[in-house]
């Protein structure tokens, strides 16, 4: 087997433990041998922190594997096989402005969804395809598998914009998969979900269990259940059970951000209050992290890491890199561009959906029309996916405030333009584009 050199940006991130735990339980079918971490002089001695527990852990599983550090992107791309990306421009610190500046004008500040997810785009969307350029001269045939969010507008950014092969993915629909598995007592691949609309906005249109289909049973069981929601970084707060039943889908937890919108942004304004918002909280959870992480005895993941919303999608990411690897024609859920996939969004639009991953990539499995219930949603929300791409790109303030004006969760033009300048203001030094 192809020995595989695999580079991971924003390697200094907290949830690279999770990474290397994943290739590391998978190092018989997927080869890893050189396993560079890159970050910016700034992120360094996190860097070197979680750098030193991977290398712990590798010594500890005893693979042939080699954990290097460096802060040189050309020296860490070259001859690269896979590319991973879990960037954070601006760090916690700017998520937490874009989760506060809404929130002032009662609009929900949240990290992906709505205004939040905006203008992480703006900050991020340049820097990723300074990379793509970057692999078009040192790695053109890796592979570039994107963590970083918001998934799929980043995905459709670098689609559009770059030759790179690349795929964005998310472990939002293999939480859901794991729920319902949990709910009849199977493992997590006794389960299918067929999986419809973007990055944070998926549905679940049917649902078998062991080959038998338990859509029906699954939606009454949600419905009885309303509290249920295992994502850690989403409220806690139930959908109504009527609304499910009528619903007929599974909705992934980000979906009460449109359905229950009063409820959490009042959750939201009541957290800003009395514990900080859902970054401020984050903040904490990494500061204690790291400070496991420099335990020199620890040499596995801790568990602690669950804390943290994304956890458990080094199986995904793990997963969807050994099928490309080995050519296996698995189904995985990615963010891939729609090609057909259905007939509602474009062509170049990309969506999150399942598809079948072998060495040439993801092809999405087609599922036609979307339901009538939720098409409006999603096609709304593709158009301001769409405008914060292109505003990203062009840096130009006008279709930026056409994009903040196109998300259902902003009420009104007057306050769109107020977010927009507010956000302008905070993130000067990370917009060179709108100069």
């Amino acid at each position: 087997m192809k020995k595989l050199k695999v580079v991971t940006v924003g390697g200094g991130s907290g949830y690279t433990p999770e990474l290397i735990d994943g290739f590391i339980r998978r190092h018989d079918e997927l080869p890893v041998s050189e396993y560079w971490l890159v970050d910016i002089e700034a992120g360094e001695e996190k860097l070197a922190v979680v750098g030193a527990l991977a290398q712990r852990m590798v010594k500890k599983a005893g693979i042939d594997m080699t954990v290097h550090l460096t802060t040189n992107l050309q020296e860490a791309l070259a001859g690269a096989d896979f590319v991973t990306t879990q960037i954070r421009v601006g760090q916690l610190a700017a998520r937490i402005q874009d989760e506060k500046i809404p929130l002032r004008y009662g609009v929900l500040g949240q990290e992906t969804t709505g205004p939040g997810g905006f203008m992480k785009a703006q900050r991020t969307i340049p820097v990723l395809l300074d990379l793509c350029q970057n692999m078009e001269t040192l790695c053109p045939d890796a592979w570039l598998i994107n963590f970083t969010n918001p998934a799929g507008i980043v995905t459709e950014a670098i689609a559009k914009y770059s030759p790179i092969k690349s795929l964005g993915i998310c472990s939002g629909a293999n939480s859901m998969m794991r729920d319902i598995a949990g709910a009849y007592g199977v493992e997590r691949e006794d389960v299918y979900a067929r999986i419809i609309g973007l990055n944070h906005l998926i549905f679940a249109d049917r649902i078998a269990v062991t080959g038998q289909d338990f859509t029906a049973d699954f939606i009454e069981k949600l419905a009885q259940s309303v509290g249920s929601n295992t994502l850690k970084n989403i409220p806690d707060l139930g959908l109504p059970a009527e609304f499910i039943r009528s619903l007929k889908l599974y909705p992934l937890s980000y979906l009460k951000y449109f359905y229950m919108n009063r409820e959490m942004v009042e959750h939201e304004i009541n957290e800003l209050q009395h514990g900080g918002t859902r970054g401020e909280q984050s903040l904490v959870i990494e500061k204690s992290l790291f400070e496991l992480y420099r335990d020199p005895n620890l040499c596995e993941k801790p568990a602690a890491l669950s804390a943290r919303g994304g956890a458990l999608y080094s199986d995904t990411a793990c997963s969807i890199i050994s099928s490309i690897y080995n050519n296996k024609r698995e189904i995985h859920v990615v963010n891939v561009p729609n090609q057909g996939t259905t007939p509602d969004l474009p062509d170049d639009a990309v969506i999150e959906t399942n598809a079948m991953i072998d060495s040439l990539g993801a092809h999405p499995l087609a599922y036609g029309r979307l339901p009538t219930s939720v098409r409006g949603l999603i096609q709304s929300v593709k158009a301001f996916e769409e405008l914060t791409v292109e505003a990203a790109i062009t840096g130009n303030r006008q279709t930026a405030l056409l994009a903040l004006s196109a998300h259902p969760l902003v009420p009104s033009v007057d306050i769109a333009e107020k977010i927009l300048a507010d956000y302008l203001t905070a993130n000067r030094d990370y917009l060179p584009q709108y100069q």
